[in-house]
């Protein structure tokens, strides 16, 4: 999959809250906030994995690109910045190009047009989602999200133009509620979800490429019949906490290149774009189901020792992807 790791960093705000009710009034634009610069790696570039073959290259990081909700005439509009936590809405947005029309025609990247990430600014909400396209080129997928607070959505998307780029853009949803702010899950090298256990080998590391190899194993026996999701055997996004810097990369080697094995083991090849505190969130599908494993990361630092394996938060279950 891809080796190199785009990386934007955009400015973080926290919504105002009051009293224990977390809401955003009518006045009130979508805020950023505290709480996966990377664009969407793609398949079939020249950069060599670290055990060489089968490995994928990314685009080249551009320091201004990335999270801003508009980049190279490109603009997320957030038709539906605000919902109700609990509940379950529509979430609707438009791309649209520098002329204000909106965009119908996309490059499909891993089995999808567009590929939408959803997390919490504390980092312990994630949804990995792939909404519905209306002829007139509206997107829209139900989500229901579990607690009150900010939320980023991340638009991951090519548009089918000639030497187009990959752009991945952000925008502020808020849920209303009781707000109750949640702490950043301790470092682990250690998940359990759903019956499965996923260990990570290797680290993050500021500004050097580093190998992260994650092996999963349930009731005690190795994983060895992974099944391709979205086309490759694991997915892996990576949020920044503090200021959401996103990065999304693929597995070194894909389904059907003749080397890579359906499991145990997952390789990725990844770049921090500085140190600091990461949440990494690994997709991957078996027997059928797709769930996600979740990681507290530093970059810049040794890891914290573990004192057992970390359980991922119900919010990270494979209930949240959507198709």
């Amino acid at each position: 999959m891809h080796a190199g790791l785009k990386i934007t960093t955009f400015a973080a705000a926290l919504v105002a809250t009051f009293g224990t009710a977390y809401g955003v009034g009518k006045g009130i634009d979508p805020v950023v906030e505290d709480s996966p610069p990377a664009r969407h790696e793609s398949h079939g570039e020249a950069s060599p994995s670290p055990e060489g073959g089968g490995g994928h290259a990314g685009h080249e990081a551009e320091p201004a690109g990335g999270l801003q909700i508009s980049d190279k005439g490109y603009t997320l509009d957030l038709e539906t910045p605000r919902v109700t936590a609990g509940d379950r809405a529509d979430l609707r947005f438009v791309i649209r190009d520098s002329g204000g029309r909106a965009v119908t025609a996309y490059q499909r990247e891993h089995d999808k047009e567009l590929h939408l990430i959803v997390a919490s600014r504390d980092l312990v909400t994630y949804r990995h989602l792939h909404p519905t396209r209306a002829a007139d080129g509206t997107w829209s997928i139900p989500v229901e999200l579990p607690r009150a607070g900010g939320y980023r959505v991340f638009a991951d998307f090519t548009p089918a133009k000639k030497n187009a780029e990959n752009l991945t853009l952000g925008a502020d949803l808020a849920a209303s509620g009781p707000y109750q702010p949640q702490q950043l899950p301790a470092p682990n090298t250690t998940a359990k979800i759903n019956g499965y256990e996923v260990r990570l080998d290797g680290g993050l590391r500021p500004g050097t490429a580093g190998e992260l190899k994650l092996k999963i194993s349930r009731n005690g026996r190795p994983v060895t019949d992974l099944q391709p999701y979205l086309g490759a055997y694991g997915h892996l996004v990576a949020l920044r906490s503090g200021d959401l810097a996103y990065l999304h990369v693929h597995p070194n080697g894909e389904p059907g290149d003749g080397t890579t094995r359906p499991g145990p083991d997952i390789s990725f090849t990844a770049t921090a774009p500085s140190s600091g505190t990461y949440r990494l969130f690994l997709d991957f599908k078996h027997a059928g189901k797709v769930h996600t494993a979740a990681f507290t990361v530093r970059a810049g630092a040794a890891q914290a020792p573990e004192t057992g394996p970390a359980q991922a938060h119900e919010d990270e279950s494979s209930d949240g992807h959507g198709h």
